[in-house]
């Protein structure tokens, strides 16, 4: 019978399609549950059940993610069949991303917002308003002399930012 930790050491030798980082370490895996499978005398062979909370509803890389996840784990001797379930409560946010994850996306120019600094919405601004911030640190002068230089990225879950110290861009995750 395969453990949890063993299913999860799998899971994290998987990378988001369009993030250089493990689904493991950015916060997608809510839950793994492994249950006996007891048909034709494979006892100690397990089926093997993992929820999964997307960035994003309508995520391009959901069936990636899934396929992903099916391959890799019914490759093992102990596992029979995956099920692989996609969640939206409670929904996923950038504080489930691990420091080793942010350390991960750091160094391929992608930041990501402070554990637990969003606003609660009764302080959430009414309007909106062009952003010039130095609290974004750029990832590779570390200078607070950045700005948003675009809400939209390459993908949904992201933004652009551009650093005046050493004019790089760089991308940083949205907090949803």
């Amino acid at each position: 019978m395969p453990s949890r930790n063993s299913i999860l050491a799998d899971l994290e030798t998987i990378d988001d399609p369009e993030m250089p980082i493990s689904i493991v370490d950015l916060g997608l895996i809510e839950r793994v549950e492994i249950l006996p499978h007891s048909s034709n005398g494979e006892a100690d062979r397990a089926d093997v059940e993992i929820d999964i909370l997307p960035t994003f509803v309508g995520c391009p890389a959901l069936d990636m993610i899934r396929d992903l996840v099916r391959k890799k784990l019914t490759a093992r001797d102990d596992v029979n069949e995956v099920k692989v379930n996609f969640l939206f409560d409670p929904p996923w946010s950038v504080d489930r991303i691990t420091e080793s994850g942010r350390e991960r996306l750091k160094e391929h120019g992608v930041t990501v917002p402070d554990h637990g600094s969003r606003l609660p919405v009764h302080d959430a601004p009414k309007l909106t308003t062009q952003v010039h911030t130095s609290a974004v640190p750029c990832p590779f002068c570390e200078s607070r002399s950045t700005y948003l230089d675009s809400p939209f990225g390459p993908t949904r879950c992201r933004m652009i930012y551009y650093c005046e110290a050493c004019r790089n861009s760089f991308e940083h995750m949205k907090r949803i």
